[in-house]
């Protein structure tokens, strides 16, 4: 009998977030992205869902991964970080795909500098999370669970 193929989320994050655990601990809290990702991918198991984790702190890196995507993907989680306020690239991108997409911030950018509370991406995703820490991840992954699989 055949494997059934688990749909794919891809999980992209932006600029230094690869810096996670290290940066700003008490905004971003300790957790490294590296330890994010790999929950991800246990969670994405036991959901029935095949996790694609990214990191650049490229914007064209981003853009590029998000086109590589186009029809493989079931779903989408994206922490642009400071990319959120700036790119309409990512934005622009994003709009390629008809599946839900999930933003995550882990701190709450509307308790942070006004020029935070502005997100290019927000316009063209599904839902956003924001101020739940690296738990913000977790608790996309199980929305879009239930986006995707619960049809």
């Amino acid at each position: 009998m055949a494997d059934k193929i688990k749909p794919t989320v891809l999980v992209l994050n932006g600029p230094n977030l690869n810096m996670l655990g290290k940066r700003e601990p008490e905004v971003y809290g300790s957790t490294t992205l590296d330890e994010i990702n790999q929950g991800l991918k246990k969670q994405g198991l036991e959901l029935g869902l095949e996790i694609q984790c990214y990191q650049s702190n490229s914007e064209g890196a981003l853009v590029d991964r998000i086109q590589e995507a186009y029809e493989k993907v079931a779903g989408i989680i994206i922490n642009p970080a400071a990319y959120t306020h700036t790119s309409v690239a990512i934005r622009d991108a994003l709009l390629l795909h008809n599946v839900p997409i999930i933003e995550v911030h882990l701190s709450n950018v509307y308790q942070r500098e006004e020029f935070r509370h502005k997100s290019f991406v927000s316009g063209v995703a599904t839902a956003q999370m924001a101020g739940f820490g690296a738990m913000g991840y977790t608790m996309a992954l199980n929305a879009l669970a239930k986006m995707i699989l619960e049809v």
